[in-house]
């Protein structure tokens, strides 16, 4: 068997190749020599045909060919078709869809390392957030830097969105201060659990600044995570002095409490604030003005309170290291997630970030949760459940 080509005049890129006898080759060449107008060829081979047919019209300068191949493990279509005296050949090859589920493994892997910085944060001592915060943002200058001079995409922006990016930047900034304080003072799972709430709030901030549509089921799911919010707060009031599982004293675990809180309703003013600047502005250059902002900020908020420090430990050392590295990693993934999969499953997906909490808390910090922390957390995943599968089928149906 030897490999024979065929190949057409007016189009060189197009090459077809099947396998023929050598008799049938030599049979194939005399024939064009000798009868160029018209020639049919039928091979039968195996109980499999292949066609070959060749027109030459007087005068025409297009040639038209066609070849069917039927192959044993599937079968290839390859049709010609004659368009102003030219040649267009095109194949019938179903390209291989992406990996299913690439998305939401990106969005998973965000979930994870994001809560590996909770938990290194949670595990630094004599470290004051606002420290921690700072060498966050050095690492993501360093790594959005290369970034933003490869893509030309400057570094202002747009004159009408620079106020969007500065009010990005800063309430970025002020919500990851608050929720490594958060974390900080309160158990791990109960302040992850606290910041997942944020998009409850989006929903409700969306519709008082942006006119967006606002349902009833948004005012069910802000009542489901205030509750949540309350029964991991537990306050006296309310529970009396009902105060087991809480770490340290009660006016830590408030104060830890209040930080998460304002956090989560700084993370949603933060994405009302891009979602008003929407694709106007590169995704690099709203991670630039969140890391500058943010290392300004600190770095002035440092000097003024007093707290910078160097921690005494080599171990602490390396974990303010990886909470910037892994800080940057995480925000590559989740970036990477919204790119092959759609917002609403990336949103359930983040769930993820309570489960890693508690599994961290209960292995890594030897504290068990209490059922008032499940209850809340059971409380405030619904919420954010339910508004990603609301939007989710929204969404769908207007596709």
């Amino acid at each position: 068997m030897n490999n024979f080509t065929g190949r057409s005049r007016n189009d060189d890129d197009n090459v077809i190749s099947v396998d023929v006898d050598r008799d049938e080759i030599a049979m194939n060449c005399l024939e064009q020599e000798h009868e160029r107008e018209t020639e049919n060829i039928k091979l039968k081979k195996n109980s499999n045909s292949n066609h070959f047919t060749n027109d030459d019209g007087a005068g025409n300068a297009g040639v038209r060919k066609q070849l069917s191949v039927f192959m044993c493990c599937g079968q290839n279509k390859v049709k010609a078709d004659t368009k102003n005296g030219k040649q267009a050949i095109s194949k019938d090859l179903e390209k291989k869809p992406a990996i299913a589920g690439t998305g939401l493994l990106y969005a998973l892997l965000a979930s994870f390392l994001f809560s590996v910085v909770a938990l290194l944060a949670k595990k630094i001592e004599g470290v004051h957030s606002v420290e921690i915060s700072l060498i966050r943002c050095f690492f993501q200058i360093l790594f959005v830097l290369p970034a933003i001079i490869y893509n030309k995409t400057g570094f202002l922006g747009p004159r009408d969105q620079r106020i969007y990016l500065f009010l990005r930047g800063f309430l970025g900034a002020n919500s990851m201060i608050l929720l490594f304080y958060s974390v900080q003072q309160m158990p791990l799972a109960d302040a992850t659990v606290i910041r997942f709430s944020n998009p409850v709030f989006t929903a409700i901030l969306a519709w008082i600044f942006l006119k967006e549509k606002c349902t009833i089921w948004d005012f069910v799911f802000t009542i489901f995570t205030l509750t949540g919010v309350i029964l991991i707060a537990r306050p006296p009031f309310i529970f009396g002095s009902r105060t087991e599982g809480i770490e340290g004293e009660y006016t830590n675990h408030m104060k830890g409490t209040i930080a998460a809180f304002a956090g989560a309703v700084g993370a949603a003013f933060t994405f009302v604030v891009l979602r008003k600047m929407g694709k106007s502005v590169h995704y690099y250059l709203s991670v630039w003005y969140y890391a500058v902002i943010g290392f300004i900020e600190c770095f002035i908020a440092l000097f003024v309170i007093q707290e910078w420090s160097i921690p005494h430990c080599g171990g602490d050392r390396w974990f303010l290291i990886l909470i910037g590295l892994l800080g940057v990693a995480g925000q590559a993934f989740l970036t990477k997630a919204l790119q092959f999969e759609k917002a609403g499953p990336v949103a359930l997906m983040r769930t993820m970030d309570v489960v890693f909490a508690f599994i961290f808390q209960f292995f890594f910090l030897n504290h068990s949760p209490t059922w008032w922390s499940f209850g809340g957390a059971l409380c405030v995943i619904s919420s954010t459940s339910g508004i990603a599968l609301r939007k989710w089928y929204n969404n769908s149906r207007r596709g």
